[in-house]
């Protein structure tokens, strides 16, 4: 295994939270590892909400995302004035395929790896 794919991984894995029960990659950060805005993959996803069903991604409520936040002394989540969504493993396989997006390919393998 090449030292870069360990990295990979580590920054995934520390992606990767545990809410309502289940691991969950957010919004912000699948935006990153995509490739993408925030405004393109939020857009991406209302146009096709129909793939994405209660078990592929979910909002979060206010007290979740605030809960998330705090946790981080230094965070770059800033004021955010969006809700914010978490996406299962499926979710995140799901958004990759909707977002037909070049940086996308081959990334959705890391995640599904990890969960």
């Amino acid at each position: 295994m090449s030292k870069a794919i360990g990295v990979n991984e580590t920054l995934i894995e520390s992606k990767i939270y545990f809410i309502r029960a289940q691991k969950v990659m957010l919004d912000i950060d699948l935006t990153e590892m995509y490739g993408v805005e925030t405004k393109r993959l939020k857009e991406q996803v209302r146009r096709n909400i129909e793939r994405f069903p209660e078990d592929f991604m979910f909002e979060l409520s206010v007290e979740e995302f605030e809960n998330l936040r705090s946790q981080f002394a230094t965070s770059s989540w800033g004021g955010a004035s969006y809700s914010s969504y978490a996406f299962t493993e499926h979710g995140a396989l799901m958004l990759s395929s909707v977002l037909r997006s070049a940086s996308c390919s081959g990334k959705h393998s890391d995640y599904e790896s990890l969960l």
